[in-house]
């Protein structure tokens, strides 16, 4: 892969909101689920769990969970990333955040779109989709195929603002 053309890839990139009611793909399904599976780890303990949404009716009811992402119950599915804390006390995070992220790239290289949710009840979430207490709801990924217009890029900081040298 030509670097500059994945840079390119990686500026495109953009959380969509608006969804076609089209179902996703079977096999694009699974090439975001091997994305996911294929992403690296501290000690490669993998403390990941993915739940697939399916289910118009279990959609809405999370969907109540959340703060700001309220539009996810229009998606054809949600992935929600799960990290297993006995797994990986220290590194769960990190690790299922890397996940998402992974995801999120296979998907928009499928043309679907994708926006993370991560503003709302957990605790209530988790209840809903029967996860574990101690394990942690990182994220909720909707995924669809887009409608309408994809949103113009926002602003960046430029290097100088992010970047120190030592």
């Amino acid at each position: 892969m030509d670097p500059k053309e994945f840079l390119e890839f990686l500026k495109e990139r953009r959380s969509i909101r608006a969804f076609q009611k089209e179902e996703i793909k079977e096999k694009h399904l699974k090439m975001i689920l091997e994305a996911g599976r294929w992403t690296p780890s501290a000690s490669n303990r993998q403390p990941w769990e993915f739940i697939i949404i399916k289910d118009k009716e279990i959609l809405q009811k999370v969907s109540e969970t959340a703060i700001y992402g309220k539009f996810f119950k229009r998606a054809p599915l949600a992935i929600v990333i799960v990290g297993k804390t006995s797994e990986s006390p220290n590194w769960y995070k990190i690790d299922t955040s890397l996940v998402s992220m992974q995801m999120m790239l296979m998907a928009w290289s499928l043309g679907i779109g994708i926006c993370s949710i991560g503003s709302m009840d957990r605790e209530k979430a988790k209840k809903l989709l029967g996860i574990n207490k101690e394990d942690y709801l990182l994220t909720i990924l909707p995924f669809g195929y887009i409608r309408g217009n994809i949103p113009k890029p926002t602003l960046r900081k430029s290097l100088s603002q992010i970047m120190n040298e030592i």
